[in-house]
């Protein structure tokens, strides 16, 4: 009789035990409760992952902003102190006005307009920017791929 009182007991323990970390029915509050941090984690890191792409962007459009001005300037510079007249003249003249149309491009447009264009440019022309994605891909290999020839 001792032994049956004893092992009451202890399944009265484990019960208590069971019961106390959540039963079948509070089961399901534990999963979405876990759900809902899980979620909360993945918005969160979502979240962070904008705010640091953002940050890059807006880095990388005063970068591009400052870079046209400089090409602006030195544009100004190459009119003002290159050749007026002859063929020097011509050449300087036109150098400045592609560093100049350069330089208000890249002030104006920024990342998101330089991106826009070449998704234009690819899309209006797909088997020349393929072709010129595969002579890339070939020229990135043979430089980085070690050479197996003997010149000798």
């Amino acid at each position: 009789m001792a032994a049956n009182s004893s092992n009451r007991t202890d399944k009265d323990k484990r019960n208590e035990g069971f019961e106390s970390h959540g039963s079948s029915s509070g089961s399901g509050s534990t999963s979405s409760t876990l759900m809902d941090q899980a979620k909360n984690v993945a918005s969160t890191v979502t979240d962070k992952a904008k705010q640091a792409g953002e940050f890059a962007r807006d880095k990388a459009d005063t970068a591009l902003s400052s870079a046209g001005k400089g090409m602006e300037s030195l544009a100004g510079t190459i009119r003002d102190r290159g050749p007026q007249e002859g063929i020097l003249g011509r050449a300087t003249s036109s150098v400045a006005g592609a560093l100049d149309t350069t330089g208000r491009y890249l002030d104006e447009q920024g990342v998101g307009g330089m991106v826009d264009d070449l998704t234009g440019l690819i899309k209006n022309n797909p088997i020349p920017a393929m072709l010129i994605g595969v002579g890339i891909g070939f020229m990135l290999a043979r430089m980085l791929t070690p050479s197996t020839r003997n010149w000798s």
